[in-house]
């Protein structure tokens, strides 16, 4: 597992686009984000595309071919400086092969924010690309137009990074230890559905592999957890962090299922370290080097997540 390349912090002014790559985006509740980016003295553009709705399946946020463009073309134009992703959802998996990642490489480094998933597009950001994305909260998201706490906890990510290098959760040992290695991770759901496809990572060997979900059962949870034993992806895995699981079973259930799925790996496991889908998500950088302190609840990256 190798750091990846760090984009550059942003700056007052900066530009920014609002993609939707996966589900459809409440006019409002973008509207909301959008105000917030403003107040951050940053200059938000919308992608064409945002607001559709494809006609057969509502629940993606207009075409494959649409949601695409949108992207590469954000991603293209020299006068954006980062992309943000509106809100999760289902989709990127069906147009994830439509980018043209030649284009998007020539095009150089720039910031990108998601999760859930839109954790496809930092797994082919990290292969492609070979660059640092940050899992965070999105631009239309009730968790981020709702949480001042995820919001500033972006904010300083993104234009002072220097001073969140050491990321304190309050999350407990569930297996205690110490470990080193490159951050990345998302949705659990979607790393098990990216297995055997060109964007998938070999594995995680090598890495400090952040966890979370939303809206699963636990057999659920079981069964990706289980295909990536399986797989032999979790092979070398140095450290493990778990986020949030909302909309789950009961957690004391879910904390069982966790134990026993990953507490034999033999590596430090920390629980409830409050990323993903829960209020006041913190904002994890993808790709850089850090260092796990499970009985601590700490993740010290060794250098800023932006350049």
């Amino acid at each position: 597992m190798k750091e990846l390349s760090r984009p550059s912090r942003l700056a007052p002014g900066a530009r920014v686009a609002v993609v939707a790559p996966s589900g459809p985006v409440p006019e409002e509740r973008l509207q909301s984000g959008l105000d917030v980016l403003r107040g951050w003295d940053l200059d938000p553009v919308v992608a064409p595309h945002v607001l559709d709705r494809h006609r057969e399946f509502g629940y993606l946020a207009g075409t494959d071919a649409d949601r695409a463009a949108d992207l590469q073309r954000a991603w293209c134009d020299p006068a954006v400086d980062a992309v943000l992703c509106a809100r999760g959802g289902y989709g990127v998996q069906r147009m994830v092969d439509l980018l043209d990642w030649e284009a998007m490489r020539a095009a150089g480094p720039k910031v990108f924010v998601g999760f859930s998933d839109i954790t496809a597009l930092h797994e082919a950001f990290a292969r492609r690309l070979g660059l640092v994305t940050l899992h965070g909260p999105m631009a239309a998201g009730i968790d981020f137009i709702k949480s001042a706490r995820a919001q500033e906890h972006l904010r300083a990510t993104l234009f002072a990074p220097e001073t969140v290098r050491t990321i304190t959760s309050g999350g407990t040992a569930l297996v205690p230890g110490r470990a080193r290695g490159v951050t990345l991770g998302g949705c659990l759901s979607l790393l098990a559905a990216e297995l055997g496809t060109p964007y998938a990572r070999a594995g995680a060997h090598g890495g400090l592999l952040c966890l979370e979900d939303v809206g699963e059962e636990t057999y659920r949870l079981d069964r990706y957890l289980t295909q990536l034993l399986r797989a032999g992806w979790l092979d070398g895995v140095r450290g493990v962090l778990l986020g949030s699981w909302e909309r789950c079973e009961a957690y004391d259930d879910v904390r069982v299922l966790l134990t026993d799925r990953l507490g034999s790996l033999g590596v430090p496991v920390v629980e409830e370290f409050g990323f993903g889908h829960c209020d006041g998500a913190s904002t994890i950088p993808f790709g850089v080097a850090a260092e796990l302190d499970a009985d601590a609840g700490t993740l010290t990256l060794r250098e800023p997540a932006l350049r």
